[in-house]
Parts: C-alpha cells; sequence; structure tokens
C-alpha cells in the first residue's frame, strides 16, 4: 500500500472511531478529519472542493430556509392535531401514519426534502402527547431511506444510476424496484412496533385534549402561510421536472427559499437563516473530503475490484456480492461516491462477458439505498434528523442507532436478496 493510501484509510478509520465513541461532537472531528486529507497531501485544497457534493449543500440549505419560515406560519402544529385525530390520538397508530406518510413522500422528494418536512411535525405531535419523539424519528429515518429506494428520483444512488444507464427509464425504476420496496417496509414497520410499542403510552386526558382542539386554530399567519405554500408547490414541482429542464435540485431549492425572502420581506432573513443546521452541513463537507480522500488514492476503487475478483464474473455470485457489499459498504461510506465507482466497474462488466446487467444494477441500488439505515452516518437524511433533534434537545446515540439500525438493515438486504434471485436469477 503507497503512503498516501495509508495516510487516507488511518485518517478514515481514527475519524470513524471518534464519530462512534461520541467523545468529541462528530461535526468536530469530521471538519478535522477532511483538514488533515489536504494537510498531508493525500488531496489538494482543489481536489478536496471538487468532493463536497455541492448539490446536496444547496439543496439543505434552500430547503431549511423554506422549513425555517413556514414553520412560523403553524402549519406544522396544524397537520399534527389533525393526522394525530385522524387515527384517534393513539401514539403506536400516528407513528405507522406518520412512517408511511414519509415513505411515499421520499419516493417522489429526495428523502433529505421529506425529513426536513416531517420532523417538525412529529416533534409538535410527541409535545402534545408527552411521548418520547426517539422511536418516531428513528422510524422516519428508515422509512426515508426505504420510501427513497422505490423511484428513479428518491435517492442520489438512483438518479446517478439512471442517468448513466439510459435505458433504465423512470418507469423501470418503480416496476423493479417497488413491489420488494413494499414488502421491506411492512416488514420494518412490524418490527418497528414490536420494539416501541410500550414506550408509546399516554394518558386518556392528553388523548381527548388532543381530539378536542381545532387544528385551524394552531395556523398563526394565513397570509405568510399563503407565500410559503405557493413557493413549496413551486419548488416541489422544480424536483419533478429538474432532469428535464436540465436544473440541478439544489439550484431549485435556494431559489425557492430566496424567492420566498424576496416575497415575505427580510424580517425574515435572520430567523431564516438561524434555522439552518450549520453543524449538519459542516459535518457533511468534512466527510465528503474523508471519502473523497479514499477515492482519490484508489482505495474504493481496488476494494471493489477485488470483491468482483472473487466471483470470476459469473452473473448469480456477482449480483449477490454487488447486493450485500454495497449495502454493508453504504452503512459506513456516503453512498454517492461508491455508487460512482461502482457503475463504471458494472458497465465494464458487460464488456468481459456478463449479457444482461440489470440484476447487478437494481442490486446496486437496493444495496446502496438501503444501505444507509445501517448506521446513524450512513445516509444524509439520518443525520439530518438527528441534527434536527438534537436542536431540541434529544440526541440520537450513534451506538444506539446502530443496536436497532443494523439489523434491520440485514433484514431488508436478506429480503431483497430473495427478490432479486427469484425475479432475475433463478
Amino acid at each position: 500500500m503507497e503512503a498516501q493510501e495509508s495516510i487516507a484509510l488511518i485518517i478514515f478509520l481514527v475519524t470513524y472511531g471518534f464519530i462512534i465513541s461520541e467523545k468529541i461532537h462528530r461535526t468536530i472531528i469530521s471538519m478535522i478529519g477532511g483538514i488533515l486529507m489536504v494537510a498531508l497531501g493525500v488531496l489538494d485544497q482543489e481536489s478536496a472542493l471538487h468532493h463536497i457534493d455541492f448539490n446536496t449543500i444547496g439543496l439543505l440549505i434552500g430547503m431549511m430556509v423554506i422549513v425555517g419560515i413556514t414553520s412560523q406560519t403553524g402549519v406544522f402544529e396544524f397537520i399534527a392535531v389533525w393526522s394525530a385525530q385522524k387515527v384517534k390520538g393513539n401514539p403506536l397508530s400516528i407513528l405507522v401514519a406518520l412512517s408511511i406518510f414519509t415513505a411515499i413522500a421520499s419516493a417522489f422528494l429526495d428523502n433529505v426534502t421529506t425529513v426536513l418536512l416531517v420532523v417538525p411535525v412529529t416533534l409538535s405531535i410527541t409535545v402534545q402527547l408527552k411521548v418520547n419523539p426517539m422511536p418516531y424519528l428513528i422510524s422516519e429515518i428508515f422509512a426515508s431511506n426505504i420510501g427513497g429506494t422505490a423511484t428513479m428520483i428518491g435517492d442520489p444512488p438512483n438518479i446517478m444510476i439512471g442517468s448513466a444507464v439510459k435505458k433504465l427509464t423512470f418507469l423501470s425504476f418503480i416496476n423493479n424496484l417497488t413491489p420488494v420496496i413494499i414488502i421491506i417496509m411492512i416488514v420494518t414497520l412490524f418490527i418497528l412496533t414490536l420494539i416501541y410499542r410500550k414506550q408509546l403510552k399516554t394518558t386518556p386526558e392528553l388523548i381527548d385534549s388532543l381530539l378536542e382542539k381545532d387544528p385551524y386554530s394552531e395556523i398563526r399567519n394565513k397570509a405568510l402561510l399563503r407565500k410559503c405554500l405557493i413557493v413549496i408547490v413551486l419548488t416541489i414541482g422544480g424536483f419533478f421536472l429538474h432532469q428535464l429542464i436540465g436544473i440541478e435540485t439544489a439550484t431549485i431549492a435556494l431559489a425557492g427559499a430566496f424567492l420566498l425572502l424576496l416575497i415575505t420581506g427580510d424580517k425574515y432573513l435572520e430567523k431564516a437563516l438561524e434555522k439552518v443546521e450549520w453543524t449538519t452541513l459542516f459535518f457533511f463537507i468534512g466527510l465528503f473530503v474523508i471519502v473523497g480522500g479514499l477515492v482519490e488514492t484508489g482505495l474504493i476503487a481496488s476494494v471493489a475490484r477485488e470483491a468482483m475478483s472473487w466471483t470470476g464474473g459469473e452473473l448469480k455470485s456477482t449480483t449477490l456480492l454487488i447486493l450485500w457489499m454495497s449495502a454493508i459498504v453504504s452503512s459506513f461510506v456516503d453512498n454517492i461516491p461508491f455508487v460512482a465507482t461502482m457503475i463504471p466497474m458494472i458497465k465494464e462488466m458487460g464488456n468481459l462477458g456478463i449479457n444482461n446487467l440489470d440484476p447487478l444494477w437494481w442490486s446496486l441500488s437496493l444495496g446502496a439505498c438501503l444501505g444507509g439505515n445501517g448506521t446513524l452516518i450512513g445516509a444524509s437524511a439520518n443525520l439530518v434528523v438527528a441534527g434536527l433533534a438534537a436542536k431540541e434537545g434529544h440526541n440520537i446515540s450513534f451506538v444506539k442507532f446502530l443496536f436497532i439500525g443494523f439489523p434491520l438493515m440485514l433484514v431488508s438486504i436478506f429480503i431483497s436478496m430473495i427478490y432479486v434471485y427469484l425475479r432475475y436469477l433463478l
């Protein structure tokens, strides 16, 4: 192993060790790791900046500003009361309802956007019922990553695969991935309700007071709400059309944010910027640079190539290896650079004699997207939820999440393996 590879690997392992131990805030450790990648010459400053996914950062800032201003209208409290009344105030039914909503919304929006909209609603409900918000937030993390796998626009790995392989259309993603995602979502929700059913208890008095409330009384500023809803509809419409119009989601989100600031006036500017989760954003920046060091030194590519040599290019074993390898790696490393490395490798397999690459593409998608549920740092949505929760005084610990997330992720990949085998390999 070359010196630069060794340095990159050591920085990566030490950084992740500190993140897991939670002795120092993950944002500080992540930024120090990223700075060391540059300071020790693994990356120069320009290539470090190149590895930061500014589309993710811009999307987050834009949506955080929009959600920050919208939260001042009282609409999240309205949705919370209205949805809780629909399921008669039962805390467990609310968990199921919010998780299903998160999964469906994540299929058609970026899953980060979905959790930014759902988490304020969740925190409002749990305050009113005086129940622990953790089961709800953790369930929504799982739902966002599962739902995001179902379509081409739900999760970045799918967008990348769809862009690289022109024959895989929006409809082919739905046709090939949605059936197994519905099964995985049902199984995951069943397990989560078994885990949390005893924790989610409230008093009949609190349920009665919630059921007696008029949801519309929660709306504090109707004029501001109208402006926010117009901008949210335009922004979400832009997300649907972004490939057609050739504009990235970050540009659409930032355009929406600054259009909203323009029509609401600069009195909301300071408050909106206070709502931006700067600690989460800097954590991402550090992580992108650290993983960029692994990509730049060729470590990720050599691991993938070594794994492929084990199967000798045989379709069944290669497909299942890609599924499991993508899931395990994506639990610990951001799945965007991993998928970027795997796409040219799978294309190369077509030149080496594998005629039908479809099973490999669907395995890569399922593994990379669902693998994000394995750890707290496995997907962008996980970190955004953790950041929003921490701001309200609820710490989602890496180790606690790992104990629930990793086994559930393995269950989802096992179901995916059976599905891929029966549908494509039998």
